[in-house]
């Protein structure tokens, strides 16, 4: 299985240097979410970040970064995926221009599934289990209908929503292709050594 951090809304204490240790521990994908950053804020955030680790990171706003920095990619988000426009073009930069970068997208009904749209290397489906951070955001999924759903779509399907070291197993066994995780990381004392145990999970039940 394949763990992808996503980055708290809100600053945390020494955030920077936190997610340059987690690259160094062997972060493999980083979503940088901020709706609330101004895209000269987003901009600054990432030049603090060595060059090097650029390429392990999808942008949840101002998708044009992505090619401004040569990130990995772009997610789209509900809002995005409704401006035709903004799709077109990106569809067109995907495909014709920059076929290396990455694009995901999320999703909350099992339904969203079955209609693939091959844009998407991967797409996230939540809540699966309780969420942390949103304590009245609970899962709205049953593990027979999920694993079917999981079993007939064509997508690489990733759990959101209240994954930590405690259920990224279970994750693995409804058949999730990966775990994104998010209060199970920020939330918890030591962000460092949490994720560094979540990896070993998640590579141990790739196995």
């Amino acid at each position: 299985m394949q763990l992808v951090l996503i980055s708290p809304q809100t600053s945390v204490d020494s955030e920077i240097e936190k997610v340059v240790k987690l690259f160094e521990l062997g972060l493999e994908v980083y979503h940088l979410r901020k709706p609330h950053y101004s895209k000269d804020r987003m901009v600054k955030y990432i030049e603090k970040i060595p060059v090097q680790y650029h390429n392990r990171i999808m942008v949840h706003s101002y998708p044009g970064l992505a090619l401004k920095f040569d990130l990995r990619g772009i997610h789209l988000t509900s809002a995005t995926r409704k401006m035709r426009f903004k799709m077109w073009r990106i569809k067109f930069f995907v495909k014709r221009k920059k076929t290396h970068l990455m694009v995901s997208t999320s999703y909350h009904k099992l339904s969203d599934l079955d209609a693939h749209n091959p844009l998407y290397n991967y797409v996230f489906l939540s809540p699966v289990f309780d969420s942390i951070s949103k304590k009245d955001y609970q899962s709205g999924f049953n593990e027979f209908s999920l694993k079917k759903a999981l079993d007939r779509t064509k997508y690489n399907v990733f759990a959101l929503g209240g994954v930590n070291v405690s259920n990224i197993s279970m994750a693995h066994k409804f058949g999730f292709k990966g775990c994104a995780l998010l209060g199970g990381i920020w939330t918890e004392k030591d962000p460092i050594d949490t994720l560094h145990e979540s990896l070993k999970l998640c590579k141990e039940q790739g196995k």
